[in-house]
């Protein structure tokens, strides 16, 4: 005889019993569909193949690539709402998805994100290879949608979800919704899409689309998100760099008790912060309002002081802000900028909306120059501790931002906020981010190469206090770089520590300005080429974290060095060796 087992406690199961009770069959399928769409957005899986809702007209599949893992939860948001309305919906990860299917398929929506200069993440640059490529068959039908995440930071914004429509639209798809294309601060934006996209996919009844998908939200806990953040107290706060050090590098740690925030290392802290005080006065000098004047920004109406202060962003600049500002102006000289790229990308560099103001001086409403810039975006930091051996805090390692450029100073938004603006007791507004792209291996015993500067090596000091926490001394060999060896060796009594009682097996340090000539750690790597070959022929997943310009991309070329010399492969087979490492999750990388 079989026993059979249930999971629910008597109270949830009578919970259960009493909102079903009395229920129509319309509206116990939507209630099937919401939980099944629940396990989809849960992330316990790379891929759904199991059908969300059965017996259903309406098909459709979720193909998504992620660095961050945020397309992922746009993703599974999505499949939850479609779920809803009775759609059969499966979301699947790119890099999981078999291409030789795209001929057959009907219905797909794609939710991609670019990473750093228009390269599509890890898990897409084979289906974005195939797909803008020679081999890219036509499919007249197929009805699609794309959703592009990106950076207006960067020139190249949303190029790996616009290629990808574009590819699309050459093979003859049709699209359902235009391709839509989000900036960090995207939550309101793709809450509306979704909603969207729901109607015109699923054509719901009046009836089912107004009013009769309420949640009993006492049975949930709190979702702390970007636009709902946490409001955490700072517990402890140090500088760890040390007096002679020419870098600001603090150890900050925040309480999030009560809150039932969880993570994992390789997550990151979303922080909103707010704009440098002497900034916000000297913009409202050079523009010649108070301050007190009501602008309406993305959040509603506030004073143009709260605006500058909590709002808008204004210690950097993006392509479109000066496009925004040129279209206003007229002005000829910055036209000439938007049109050269270099010249763009050295404006770009370390000016921020006060440069624009003195170097191309206009006289604005206060609404126009409030409508030219963008929400102030939360700022990410990888997170530097693991629940397992903290418990309810969180803490982050920031290098604090300052410089002087055309002879004034300049300082970051939320690195300076947090070296100067919030002490012990402070509270900060906080949510996590998560990474599924950077984790330890599931196998405790599978080797790990850590390689990181500065910084860069926040997130190993969370994957190493995971491995105490929970007794795990598999191999883990740690890299790391940084300017001196006295002053900003980060963490260097925790690492010692862990290298006695066996939890960091080896650990090479790379100090650039200790003597002459300057050694990084990708110096390091080619010293110990043939170990470091022998350790991933033994199975061993490598992590990269750190400047994503010039740290991170030496020292992929250095790792394509060590292939071709000890694995004796062309240039060719090397970079395929990376890719594989890639797709096996065996080369994770971080970085910004």
């Amino acid at each position: 005889m079989s026993i059979q087992f249930n999971p629910l406690n008597e109270q949830q199961l009578s919970a259960l019993s009493g909102l079903s009770a009395g229920l129509s069959r319309e509206q116990l399928l939507w209630i099937n569909g919401y939980f099944q769409g629940l396990l989809v957005s849960s992330g316990n899986s790379t891929t759904t193949n199991t059908p969300i809702q059965a017996k259903s007209s309406k098909q459709l599949k979720i193909l998504y690539g992620t660095h961050t893992g945020r397309s992922k939860t746009i993703a599974g948001k999505l499949a939850e709402k479609l779920a809803g309305r009775g759609v059969e919906v499966q979301s699947v990860a790119l890099d999981e998805y078999k291409i030789r299917q795209l001929t057959s398929e009907t219905n797909l929506v794609f939710i991609v994100s670019t990473h750093g200069e228009g390269e599509p993440p890890a898990m897409a640059e084979d289906f974005h290879g195939f797909i803008t490529g020679k081999r890219s068959p036509q499919l007249p039908n197929l009805n699609y949608s794309v959703v592009a995440l990106g950076d207006k930071s960067y020139k190249l914004f949303c190029k790996t979800g616009i290629d990808i429509d574009q590819a699309l639209v050459k093979a003859g798809a049709k699209s359902i919704l235009p391709i839509l294309t989000l900036d960090v601060d995207f939550e309101d934006e793709v809450d509306r899409w979704i909603n969207q996209f729901t109607d015109v996919f699923a054509e719901i009844p009046a009836n089912l689309s107004q009013g009769n998908t309420t949640v009993d939200n006492s049975l949930k806990s709190v979702d702390y998100t970007r636009k709902n953040p946490f409001h955490a107290t700072v517990i402890d706060k140090v500088k760890i760099t040390g007096r002679d050090s020419d870098k600001e590098v603090y150890h900050v740690e925040l309480s999030l008790e009560g809150s039932g925030i969880t993570y994992e290392p390789g997550d990151s802290v979303g922080i909103l912060a707010n704009n440098p005080p002497a900034l916000v006065e000297n913009i409202l000098k050079q523009t010649g309002f108070n301050g007190t004047e009501l602008v309406t920004v993305k959040e509603g109406e506030f004073s143009l002081q709260e605006a500058l202060v909590n709002r808008l962003e204004i210690t950097v600049l993006n392509r479109e802000v000066i496009q925004k500002y040129q279209e206003r102006t007229g002005n000829t000289k910055l036209q000439e900028i938007l049109e050269n790229e270099v010249l763009l990308d050295l404006y770009l560099y370390g000016h921020d909306v006060l440069d624009l103001l003195e170097d191309f001086p206009f006289k604005f409403s206060v609404q126009e120059f409030a409508d030219i810039l963008r929400s102030f975006p939360p700022r990410l930091y990888s997170i530097s501790s693991s629940q397992a051996a903290v418990s309810d805090e969180v803490h982050v390692t920031v290098a604090t931002v300052r410089y002087s450029y055309n002879g004034r100073q300049r300082a970051g938004a939320c690195s300076t906020y947090l070296a100067d603006r919030i002490d012990i007791d402070s509270q900060v507004s906080v949510f996590i981010e998560k990474n599924p792209a950077f984790k330890l291996p599931e196998n405790e015993q599978t080797p790990v190469i850590l390689v990181g500067a500065g910084t860069g090596v926040a997130p190993y000091r969370a994957f190493l206090q995971h491995r105490e926490a929970n007794n795990q001394k598999g191999k883990t060999w740690l890299f790391f770089g940084e300017r001196r060896f006295h002053s900003d060796f980060l963490y260097q009594v925790e690492w010692q520590k862990l290298l006695k009682d066996g939890y960091l097996e080896k650990i090479d340090v790379a100090f650039s300005r200790d003597q002459e000539e300057k050694v990084y750690v990708q110096h390091r790597l080619i010293e110990h080429q043939k170990e470091i070959f022998d350790w991933l022929n033994e199975g061993a997943a490598i992590y990269l974290c750190g400047d994503m310009k010039q740290m991170a991309r030496d020292v992929q070329k250095t790792l394509l060095r060590i292939f071709e010399t000890e694995g004796g492969m062309s240039e060719e087979k090397a970079l395929e060796y990376l890719k594989t490492l890639k797709k096996e999750k065996r080369f994770q990388t971080d970085v910004y």
